[in-house]
């Protein structure tokens, strides 16, 4: 019939009017045409006209009848359908008052307490009502909550108290650490002239050098040559030997080479994003996000944390101990490798070098071939913030290798660390033969993300669509955290698919377009196997599913935004992760927790998730606890990324965490001294006569150490028991 929209603690409803009947139990106040008519229940009728503003073009009659009956009634002066809007507020005191009316304005707001009554209405009119506020796809539900101007009142001044404190503590930090020192990097050569690769692979016959080209156009971007063996062990002896000198630094001074690091990031952020995209295919915007932003936000933590989680830290002791002072200390492993992956060339590097760095070690980055070219400057930048405060740059070393020469690095016996990013099949080589050396291992792999929207988020669709494609399709999808499961209800599901069906049929592919290229067509077969079988097995391509031949770019990696929608979880493109601009949609039996994480766990990932609905639907915390997954963000995607939240998997997608505290702290020799708190006073351990070697009797032995564990761990009684027995065979 009509809607009644909850704004605040108002109710209103908009209809054509003939006449409309409002009937409550109780004393009201009825606020109409801008007016306030104090109403009480009389048994008498009250007539009140008022007349309502030139915009309405109405006026209204008002009753009330001695059953607490009030009628609105509206004549139209004009022939033109009128618009009745009706504001009730109840004032929950026994007095009532009048309150303000803040007029006509949709979602005025009273100072008046406000309580819900019931309220019935009944309506005899000739027209349907009609449902004004837009956009009418917002407003499906009865009720629909809003944000009022204190909610963002309230949040604007919560994100400027952060920034606030935010900003105070770069200050504070900043009085105790030198300003950035600003220097210059040259930028990588190109060939004079510019030529398009005969071959698009970054490995041609002829040569053992690695191919760099440009992944999006096909673009010639030189020659690499790899490292061998002997370069390796080069690399870690140079790195071995400054790390002697740099272990000894103060944290002041590690964190005036990341400030100057920081400075030259957003001075070259330009740059850099030109660099990496050119080298990898992503757009400049893509860039910008998953280059740059991510990364001065690493290095802003650090400046801001990482002393904190390095400095020694208090432990607690026992009873028997209480004479002994436990402290953690966190000291330098030495030299650390990181082998990172190609999609994010720039912030795969850095992020390893900024945490390396400032736990006091050297890294050795094993880059990927596929950006070998950028990844050779980008330790130019990191080697120059070092040598920029007069810090040895051999710190960190660079290496681009061959899969065999690989397997040198990772077995190397001088390096104490190992952080892997890439693909499963790749782990199992990295951790065997890490192991030849035990060599811990950090291993983040692919995942397979879910993002689940639950019934009860059916009125932020609209926002939800936005997050998916952008979740989805960053990158051209390449993201080891990206969106690639939309799991929904039959609450959501279908007004999803809606939604998203024509916004990736509308995706522009290209360098400076929507979505850029893939870093090559060697997935593009097995994809489109993928896509082909799951349309055999029932699911609906809606957009997409193949490659792209772009008429511009001929030797450029394009792949179609794609759209499956109706997949099931026995389908193999729902278990293999596809690493690419594809976005499958799988419905759930229902949004409950149950059926929300059949569909979820089904694969053996366990990387990032997402959850979208109300926080107080009954559904959130047990699919929260129960998805299985190293990370989850809550109405959200990916955020737990951008505030160094420890970052890992479970299952196939790896083990251990970088990033936040536990990734700092776990490139360190964590190691744990316990001393005395009295030694001033003479109070040390000692061994008591029934147990020195050698052992006088083995009976008052027993019962000495027993009456030490009771007095130790017991309960009252068997502390007292166990003195006596400690007193009693001394």
């Amino acid at each position: 019939m009509f809607s009644i929209y909850k704004l605040q603690h108002q109710f209103i409803f908009e209809a054509e009017v003939a006449n409309i009947e409002v009937f409550t139990s109780a004393p009201h106040e009825l606020l109409v045409g801008g007016r306030t008519s104090h109403l009480s229940a009389l048994n008498s009728t009250h007539n009140s006209d008022l007349s309502a503003p030139s915009s309405i073009k109405a006026c209204y009659a008002i009753v009330q009848t001695p059953t607490s009956e009030v009628a609105v009634a509206a004549q139209k002066p004009t022939e033109q359908p009128c618009t009745c809007i009706l504001g009730i507020l109840f004032n929950g005191s026994s007095q009532w008052r009048p309150s303000p009316w803040s007029g006509w304005r949709r979602g005025g707001t009273t100072s008046a307490t406000i309580r819900r009554r019931d309220l019935t209405f009944r309506t005899h009119l000739s027209k349907p009502l009609v449902q004004l506020f837009l956009p009418t796809q917002l407003l499906t539900t009865p009720e629909i909550h809003r944000t009022t101007t204190l909610q963002i009142g309230c949040a604007v001044a919560a994100i400027l108290i952060s920034s606030i404190v935010t900003r105070l503590l770069v200050l504070a930090h900043a009085n105790s650490t030198p300003r950035p020192v600003r220097y210059r990097v040259p930028p990588p050569k190109l060939p004079e002239t510019k030529t398009t690769v005969e071959q698009t692979s970054i490995k041609i016959p002829g040569t053992s050098a690695i191919q760099c080209y440009a992944p999006a156009t096909g673009q010639f971007l030189g020659l690499v040559n790899p490292s061998t063996p002997d370069g390796i062990d080069r690399a870690v002896a140079a790195a071995s030997a400054a790390q002697q000198t740099w272990r000894q630094t103060s944290f002041r001074e590690r964190r005036a080479v990341l400030r100057s690091l920081m400075q030259y990031v957003l001075d070259n952020a330009e740059d850099i994003c030109r660099i990496a995209g050119l080298d990898s295919g992503k757009t400049m915007v893509d860039a910008q996000l998953g280059e740059i932003l991510v990364t001065v936000e690493k290095i802003q933590w650090t400046l801001l944390h990482g002393e904190k989680a390095l400095r020694p830290s208090r432990r607690p002791t026992n009873l028997l101990m209480a004479y002994k002072r436990n402290t953690v200390h966190y000291e330098p492993l030495g030299v650390v490798s990181a082998l990172v992956s190609w999609n994010y060339p720039f912030h795969n590097m850095m992020g390893p070098i900024v945490a390396a760095l400032f736990a006091g070690n050297a890294i050795v980055v094993k880059v990927s071939e596929q950006t070998a070219w950028s990844s050779a400057h980008f330790a130019e930048v990191a080697r120059g913030a070092l040598a920029a405060h007069g810090h040895d740059p051999a710190l960190v070393q660079a290496v681009a290798c061959w899969p065999q020469a690989a397997g040198h690095l990772t077995s190397h016996p001088g390096i104490s660390h190992i952080t892997f990013i890439g693909s499963q099949s790749v782990a199992h080589h990295v951790a065997a033969s890490a192991a030849r050396s035990l060599t811990p291992v950090v291993a983040e792999l692919g995942g397979k993300d879910p993002f689940i929207v639950l019934d009860s988020a059916a009125g932020d669709l609209a926002r939800i669509a936005e997050v998916v494609l952008r979740g989805t399709f960053q990158a051209a999808g390449q993201n080891c955290i990206g969106v690639e499961r939309v799991i929904a209800a039959a609450g959501a599901y279908d007004k999803l698919v809606d939604m998203l069906a024509p916004r990736v049929r509308a995706l522009r592919l290209g360098p400076d377009a929507d979505v850029g290229a893939m870093i090559s067509d060697a997935s593009f077969d097995r994809l489109e196997e993928l896509i082909a079988e799951a349309v055999a097995q029932g699911a609906r391509l809606l957009a997409g599913g193949s490659r792209y031949n772009h008429p511009d770019y001929p030797r450029g990696h394009y792949f179609q935004p794609t759209l499956l929608v109706d997949v099931t979880t026995d389908m193999r493109i729902a278990q293999q992760e596809c690493f690419a601009p594809v976005l499958t949609m799988l419905r759930a039996k229902s949004s409950s927790a149950e059926d929300m994480l059949a569909v979820a766990n089904a694969p053996n990932f366990g990387l990032g998730a997402s959850v979208h609905g109300s926080e107080r639907d009954p559904a959130m915390g047990p699919i929260v606890r129960g998805l299985k997954a190293g990370m989850v963000a809550v109405n959200d995607f990916a955020a737990y990324y951008a505030v160094q939240l420890p970052f890992g998997g479970v299952a196939g997608s790896g083990y251990g965490r970088f990033a936040g505290e536990e990734g700092l702290r776990g490139l360190c020799n964590i190691k744990s001294v316990c001393e005395d708190r009295f030694g001033w006073m003479g109070i040390r351990t000692g061994i008591p006569p029934p147990v020195q070697y050698p052992v006088p009797s083995q009976k008052k032995g027993w019962a000495f150490t027993q009456g030490v564990v009771e007095v130790g761990y017991g309960d009252g009684p068997r502390k007292v028991k166990g003195l006596g027995k400690i007193l009693g065979n001394m």
